[in-house]
């Protein structure tokens, strides 16, 4: 393959579901790897398999990669020179090939029933069909020419077979593994063409990379298995200075590293494995996704981009951007990579300190209006923001978080203040609620000043007196430095709250 080959690559999900956050990883180690070479990142839907196709799937996929910010070049909704991007649009173009590996002698005619292949895998447990037993099934190599042509006539349902040689080796170069080869007598005869005329995997992801110039394959290391069947149909079909370089990415791997990681891990652990909420459209089930956890789509970006790669260094945090600049091959992991939640928590954490307010805004206003708090100001939640947003894991803590600042607390800590409470603590609030009325300008060190002062003339101890104070706000031991509380609430709504909160602490 030339080097001055244009790079061109293809993130191909088949329409089958929610996007596990692998398969947003392999498109996104594709999109930067386009991205880094002022290449093409196209979006081809694998929907061959119309007994698997689930309605709504690829509109999904569409906002997921929308939602990552991995725009795609050329795709179904964008289309392109190269198109249809849709395999099942491309049906006509697949038997051909398939005649083509007939009449070359790698390929035949396979007539066996679903029936009678299932008696086989019962007389044979690990029954697979290849050079070991072709011959004793019913298929074009076995049959007469005349037999399979009388078939053939009748309209009888058949699919076509690679047949794979017997005692050779095939070897490819993997970027991310080096020299890969496979013994071909350990592979079976796999299904090229169905007897509806829809290709397989095999066939089709050979013929539509060929059409779309494909020149790079970045595909999880799952696929491993299937690629001696790809390397010799692109030989067989007479194209081998025209196949892609392969790259097979490390599995992303349970938390205990122990097998890859599924969505079965994600329920019982109680973590999203889906990039947005999917929903079931038989069960009406919804599995949540990082989306909708009120994960920030850079923070997901990040997290993925760093699973299995890094770029020697001790950075963690990079942008898309920066991704994009950093991304090389070489630095892939062969091995597997762990998922940890807890670290996919903290780039969120770190991802929400910083956005900045005005990018987080839209979904704290839409937080606040979930939890019927209409009208508010916008200067007013973004100062309330800033004074929490280094409490925040997801968007969604900011409710936990700073509720109490647009709703009165109607219940305190009462265990934590009452079993201390005391006349001279409430003269001192008393009083000190009495000079707050005073303050014509209300500000945060002025007050702090001010109080501390007053507590040091009491004789009472700091923390006998800034605990209630807090609850008295707040409700409980809980949110920003007090005075900043103090501050942002304002003196008519301080004077108030500490009111209501004396008679609940003087309350028999």
């Amino acid at each position: 393959m030339s080097s001055e080959r244009k790079v061109r690559v293809r993130f191909a999900p088949s329409p089958t579901g929610g996007l596990h956050l692998g398969g947003v990883r392999t498109a996104l180690f594709n999109y930067l790897y386009a991205r880094k070479h002022q290449g093409d990142f196209i979006l081809r839907v694998e929907d061959t398999d119309q007994t698997r196709f689930v309605a709504g799937a690829e509109e999904y996929i569409n906002e997921c990669l929308a939602w990552c910010g991995l725009t795609p070049d050329e795709s179904p909704l964008k289309g392109g020179d190269f198109g249809p991007y849709r395999q099942s649009e491309r049906k006509p173009s697949y038997r051909q090939f398939a005649e083509q590996l007939i009449e070359k002698g790698y390929a035949y005619y396979a007539f066996d029933t679903s029936a009678e292949l299932d008696e086989q895998r019962k007389k044979q447990p690990n029954f697979r069909y290849s050079h070991e037993n072709r011959l004793k099934l019913r298929n074009s190599l076995s049959l007469s020419q005349e037999e399979t042509a009388e078939l053939l006539a009748a309209g009888t349902p058949h699919t076509v077979r690679i047949k794979v040689p017997t005692d050779e080796t095939v070897s490819f170069n993997d970027m991310i593994r080096g020299q890969v080869s496979f013994d071909t007598n350990l592979i079976d005869d796999k299904v090229l063409l169905k007897a509806d005329g829809m290709p397989t995997y095999h066939l089709a992801v050979v013929v539509d990379d060929k059409a779309m110039e494909i020149s790079h394959v970045f595909r999880g290391e799952e696929w491993l298995p299937s690629a001696p069947i790809h390397v010799l149909l692109w030989e067989y079909l007479g194209w081998n200075d025209q196949m892609p370089k392969w790259a097979h990415l490390p599995l992303i791997l349970k938390p205990d590293g122990n097998g890859k990681l599924s969505k079965r891990d994600g329920d019982r652990l109680g973590f999203p494995v889906y990039a947005m909420n999917w929903k079931d459209a038989q069960s009406e089930t919804v599995t949540q996704g990082f989306r909708e956890m009120g994960f920030l789509p850079e923070a997901f970006v990040n997290m993925l981009g760093v699973l299995g790669w890094n770029d020697g260094t001790e950075q963690e945090l990079f942008s898309l951007d920066e991704l994009i600049a950093k991304f090389s091959v070489e630095r892939i992991s062969k091995a597997g990579a762990k998922f940890d939640f807890e670290k996919a928590k903290w780039f969120n954490h770190e991802w929400i300190k910083k956005s900045s307010n005005e990018d987080l805004l839209p979904q704290i206003k839409a937080l606040l209006t979930l939890h019927n708090v209409q009208k508010v100001d916008d200067h007013f939640v973004t100062e309330v923001l800033s004074a929490v947003k280094e409490r925040l894991t997801f968007v969604s803590d900011f409710w936990e978080q700073a509720s109490f600042f647009f709703v009165k607390p109607e219940n305190y800590d009462l265990a934590a203040v009452k079993p201390k409470w005391s006349a001279e603590k409430t003269d001192f609030f008393q009083k000190i609620n009495s000079e707050f009325g005073k303050f014509e300008s209300w500000d945060a060190s002025a007050l702090e000043a001010y109080f501390k002062g007053a507590i040091q003339e009491s004789g009472m101890k700091m923390g006998e007196l800034m605990m209630p104070f807090r609850i008295m706000l707040v409700g409980g031991k809980f949110g920003p430095d007090v005075f900043q509380i103090v501050s942002l609430l304002g003196q008519e709504e301080v004077i108030a709250r500490v009111n209501k909160a004396l008679v609940a602490f003087t309350a028999e």
